[in-house]
């Protein structure tokens, strides 16, 4: 990987480490448009200014635009959302990894 590339991934990591980024991507990957409540219900725990600051965020990074409908993903932000699906499907399958280690020792297991 490049310089330029890695520090591409390095902004994006920025940007979707911040609180919520990710859940508001999430919540709005189904295609739907939601509206500012819907949104905050659908994050789930986000004070309204956190999802506003996120909104802002995601708005600037051209991954989340709003319509008269509500808020929707834009096409990239659509493209990151299909792609975050494979993580999905590694958590479900981690998931059960982890849960079969508890299972076996009693308690959580870190390295595999």
């Amino acid at each position: 990987m490049s310089a330029k590339d890695n520090a591409a991934v390095i902004q994006l990591f920025d940007l979707l480490e911040s609180r919520y980024a990710l859940r508001v991507i999430w919540a709005l990957s189904d295609g739907h448009p939601q509206t500012f409540r819907l949104l905050q219900d659908s994050v789930g725990g986000v004070t309204p200014n956190t999802l506003n600051t996120r909104i802002k965020e995601l708005r600037a990074a051209r991954l989340v635009d709003h319509s008269g409908n509500g808020y929707r993903l834009t096409t990239q932000g659509a493209e990151l959302a299909r792609r975050l699906a494979e993580v999905q499907q590694f958590a479900g399958k981690w998931s059960q990894q982890q849960a079969r280690a508890v299972s076996a020792t009693g308690q959580p297991h870190a390295g595999t």
